[in-house]
């Protein structure tokens, strides 16, 4: 069911404007008769919990240059049980979808049914778990369950498609790294095609071929070496930077492949394996998961995969003519509650331009440069052909050479040869454009590429060549802006063509200049050093203003769109957004300081940035620049957690012998869903908690027992808990001890056999009491089934050493979260609770009753094996008008891991936002969205901390720490989310 009132459905079906076609060729998409070149990233929603906060980070991509936004749509964040859908709240994609329409963002969307995503399960929902089928196969059974899920998303997409004119969707994948291509998988493709078309979809299908697999090819368009499939488009992911050494060491970088036109033809060829449609890779490597018991890798890959990598390898990519470009991640996010496959924690930060705490990366700025570049030069890149070949005088350095035969512009990409060289290496080549034939000299430093322009229409000016690169360009009235930029200390020539000698003027910088009046070239030479400005009137053109800037001053630019033409603004600031009326400019963005702003392409008298009036002073240059800095963040100060009334109670009260199971499911001879090397023993009950509606966090049984022999004593228990999964047991309320799965390993082990020793039992009944961890089920990457891996208990065999295994019959009951898949959170969703006692009867929610708690303190000793609550009440009061982004820290935080042996499930609110265990790691600083948080009022913090009862196993000492504050922000956005939502 769809959580929307029809009235809600109508106005959101309603078409927004015009339908434009989306058509395609070998070169780009055309959308409404325009060439594009997508330059788009990913971000997935449900990895950020607070929908005011999708848009800041829409508007955060929109601002580094970005034009698209893909989304993976997650199958289990809304359906906690078969026919059962919600789309409200936190899980509103419509809102999503409409956000990205609003900042003018165009759409690819990834809806499954299989997405992968490091999610639990590959993002298959719980009850998918005890379903046999075959998955990813045209199973009856899975393609009906699918057909669930399409029914629901694909209405909600539909309504979004540009094809439609209600929306800016503007490609659909049907399927995501399905490596396998027999006839099963083709039947279930093509039941997936079919039946997107009969949801109203329209735009063009695409599956995404993991590492360039030349799989689901469309059908008219395949080399002879692919495999063709139900899609319009072909797409790929690749990951070719590179990950950091085990111990956070970025070390040296890896060579750019080729993957367009200038790969070598092949089943790897990338966009080859398609000759007939644009280069799509869906997935563009910019960053990599982390994984439990690592040394912490998320800094270290934002460093391996920086600005040097994002100039080579996106260059590359470019200059190939991947026209439909998409970067994984543009902003991770984070894996809260159960969401985190087996591989990674809670923190989904990936190395990625926009960090988890959503502030903006080093990397970010040097990616920015490339954004604007597209977005300045896009006609150009969205139909280029290869040149003739360029030597250099240097074989260090290679030149690829492209030329769009429309415009008549040439695109040179200089990169070194191989391009993991790190040298500082000079070089110059000769290029013949339509203005003749041209010496141009330059140089490569270390990690680095340049994406020069020959032969182009600079708004009305000629470029015959520069060897800085272009950033932006506009109208301003009669003149002309251009910014250009290149790396600090480097020398730079731009040649421009006139008619006649025009009038130089170097207002700003050492700039000397010439000019051939045979060709009519002006040579500008200059060296790269803030912010050279010159202004060039006469000679047959319109005024110019050449900005040129050094690598620094080049990262402070932004630019947008407004309905009265392009700005473009030099500031330390986020600036979001442009907007101008009969008032005059109306900027809004972010501050981190107080920050200097020139503004130049306003013919405005008046503005004001986040609503607050500027005095403006015109420069000699006609740009404006605010007379007083914008203003800084005020200070934010949160309390000292240490310093707070903190109360604890013990759960666990399953491990005690006479606690009352009665209403617990039993557990039968049921047929499990479980795959076959985790099926149960035969002859002995089901134990895998999924085949009871049991699917996520902790789960308890509890197994009754007669004994005889006083040598039936081993007990051995074969459970599956995930990545970082653990289990606990007691007999007869007395603790056994605990058992740990793999860690420290990218692809862990996620089963495993714990064994124990009873000691001497008294002939009689027995209890036994187990608790597991399950931190998450397997994704299906390989198409193997093995999300169905069961979870949970699997066997357990009580014998005596060296006896018959499984000679001692239990009798067991077991007991996950509360409802199973009937007793979901309906403000947080399926994937926010476990099975532990006090989830189940709500400690972790704001507003539980403070009777049967204690006074403690956090760092306190713990009270006896198993699981105790921590919980306290956090007033805020930050300052309005700001973005401040909160974390919760755990001991020392620059370590990734201590010597206690602890975990704790972290609620702030009610909402599980992550998993801590001391001794494993990485991860001992947590991320809190605001949306999550009252800001200025109470709030609550609970923690529920499993340890083995040693005092010296006590949790660490819990620090609330502001990890980013700026003034500015977006406003909460009131149709995301029901009234209440977060508190």
């Amino acid at each position: 069911m769809l959580a929307e009132s029809a009235a809600d459905v109508a106005a959101a079906a309603a078409p927004s404007r015009a339908p434009q076609t989306v058509a395609w060729d070998a070169y780009s998409l055309i959308v409404g008769g325009k060439r594009i070149v997508v330059w788009s990233g990913e971000i997935h929603p449900f990895r950020l919990p607070d929908p005011a906060r999708w848009r800041d980070v829409i508007q955060k991509m929109k601002a580094l240059g970005f034009n698209g936004v893909s989304f993976y749509f997650d199958w289990a964040y809304h359906s906690p049980a078969p026919g059962v859908y919600d789309f409200s709240g936190v899980r509103n994609v419509e809102r999503a979808l409409e956000i990205a329409e609003e900042e003018g963002m165009y759409v690819i969307a990834r809806t499954g049914p299989y997405i992968n995503a490091e999610l639990s399960g590959g993002g298959f929902p719980g009850w998918m778990f005890r379903n046999r089928a075959e998955a990813r196969t045209d199973d009856p059974a899975y393609l009906a369950a699918v057909d669930e899920w399409m029914t629901q998303i694909d209405a909600v997409v539909a309504r979004h498609q540009v094809t439609t004119g209600g929306g800016t969707v503007i490609a659909y994948q049907l399927e995501n790294e399905l490596g396998r291509v027999e006839t099963k998988h083709a039947r279930q493709m093509a039941h997936l095609a079919a039946k997107a078309r009969a949801d109203g979809i329209t735009v063009p299908f695409f599956h995404n071929a993991a590492g360039r697999l030349p799989d689901w090819t469309p059908r008219g368009s395949s080399a002879p070496w692919a495999n063709p499939g139900p899609t319009d488009l072909y797409a790929f992911d690749g990951y070719p930077g590179g990950s950091c050494d085990v111990h956070a060491n970025p070390a040296g970088p890896n060579k750019a492949p080729d993957w367009g036109i200038y790969a070598a033809p092949g089943p790897k060829a990338g966009a080859q394996s398609s000759p007939g449609t644009p280069g799509f890779a869906a997935e563009v490597g910019a960053g990599w998961f982390d994984y439990w018991g690592s040394n912490g890798t998320y800094a270290c890959t934002a460093a391996r995969q920086g600005n040097g990598y994002e100039r080579v390898f996106y260059g590359t990519n470019l200059i190939n003519r991947i026209t439909i470009h998409n970067l994984y991640m543009a902003f991770g996010g984070t894996s809260w509650g159960w969401l985190p496959g087996p591989i990674v924690y809670t923190s989904y930060d990936y190395g990625a331009p926009i960090a988890e705490d959503r502030g903006l990366r080093p990397k970010a700025l040097a990616l920015k440069q490339q954004g604007m570049f597209v977005q300045a030069a896009g006609p150009v890149l969205a139909h280029m052909d290869k040149g003739p070949e360029i030597r250099t005088t240097n074989p260090r350095v290679r030149v690829y050479h492209n030329i769009n035969a429309e415009l008549g512009t040439h695109v040179l990409f200089a990169v070194h040869a191989p391009s993991d060289l790190l040298t500082d290496d000079a070089f110059a080549f000769d290029v013949t454009t339509r203005d003749g034939t041209y010496r141009v000299a330059a140089r490569v430093d270390g990690q680095d590429a340049k994406m020069l322009l020959a032969d182009y229409a600079l708004e009305r000016q000629h470029l015959v060549y520069s060897t800085s690169e272009l950033q932006a360009q506009l109208r301003d009235g009669e003149r002309d802006v251009v910014l250009m930029h290149g790396r600090a200390g480097e020398q730079g020539e731009t040649v421009l063509r006139y008619a006649s000698a025009p009038r130089v003027e170097v207002l700003a910088g050492d700039v000397r200049h010439t000019f051939d009046a045979a060709r009519g070239d002006l040579r500008l030479a200059y060296t790269h050093a803030g912010l050279v400005r010159v202004r060039v009137t006469g000679g047959g053109r319109p005024p110019l203003l050449l900005l040129i800037a050094d690598e620094a001053t080049s990262q402070h630019f932004w630019t947008q769109d407004t309905g009265a033409g392009r700005l473009l603004e030099l500031t330390p600031a986020l600036v979001r957004s442009a907007r101008i009326d009969a008032a005059g400019l109306h900027l809004a963005g972010d501050t981190e300081a107080a920050s200097p702003l020139d503004i130049w392409g306003a013919n405005v008298t008046a503005a004001t940035f986040n609503g607050t009036p500027l005095r403006l002073a015109r420069q000699p240059d006609g740009s404006l620049r605010s007379a007083e800095p914008l203003a800084g963040p005020a200070h934010v100060a949160v309390p000292d957690l240490a310093a707070l009334a903190w109360t604890r109670r013990m759960d666990s009260p399953e491990a005690h012998p006479g606690f009352d199971d009665s209403d617990w499911a039993h557990a039968d001879g049921r047929t499990s869903a479980a795959q076959t090397w985790t099926q149960p023993e035969r002859g002995e009950p089901t134990l895998a908690m999924s085949d009871y509606g049991f699917h996520h966090g902790d789960v308890w049984y509890r197994g009754r027992f007669d004994t005889t022999d006083p040598a039936a004593r081993r007990l051995e228990l074969f459970y599956g808990g995930g990545g970082a999964g653990m289990l606990q047991a007691w007999v007869d309320g007395r603790f056994l001890g605990q058992h740990e799965l793999d860690t420290g390993r990218a692809f862990p082990e996620t089963t495993d056999t714990a064994r124990f020793d009873l000691g001497n039992m008294a002939p009689g009944r027995h209890v036994l009491a187990v608790m597991v961890r399950n931190d998450s089920h397997n994704w299906d990457l390989m198409g193997d089934d093995a999300h169905r891996e069961a979870r949970g208990l699997i066997a357990a065999s009580l014998a005596a050493k060296g006896g018959r295994r499984f000679a001692v019959q239990i009798d067991w009951r077991i007991q996950g979260n509360r409802g199973g898949e009937d007793g979901a959170d309906p403000v947080r969703g399926p994937l926010n609770d476990g099975g532990l006692y006090g989830e189940r009867v709500g400690w972790h929610l704001p507003g539980a009753s403070a009777q049967g708690w204690a006074p403690a303190h956090p760092g306190d000793a713990p009270p006896a094996p198993g699981t105790y609550w921590l919980r306290a009440h956090v007033p805020l009061d930050l300052p309005r008008d700001h973005d401040v982004q909160l974390g919760l820290a755990f001991g020392v935080t620059d370590q990734p891991r201590s010597d206690r042996e602890n975990r704790a499930l972290i609620f702030v609110n009610g909402w599980n936002m992550g998993q801590f265990i001391a001794h494993v790691g990485p991860q001992r600083l947590f991320v809190i969205p605001p949306g999550i948080l009252d800001p200025h009022g109470d709030n609550t913090i609970a923690l529920a901390v499993t340890t083995d009862g040693q005092p010296g196993n006590a949790l660490e000492p819990v620090r609330l720490v502001v990890l980013r504050a700026v003034r500015g922000g977006v406003a909460d956005d009131a149709g995301s989310a029901p009234a209440g939502l977060s508190y």
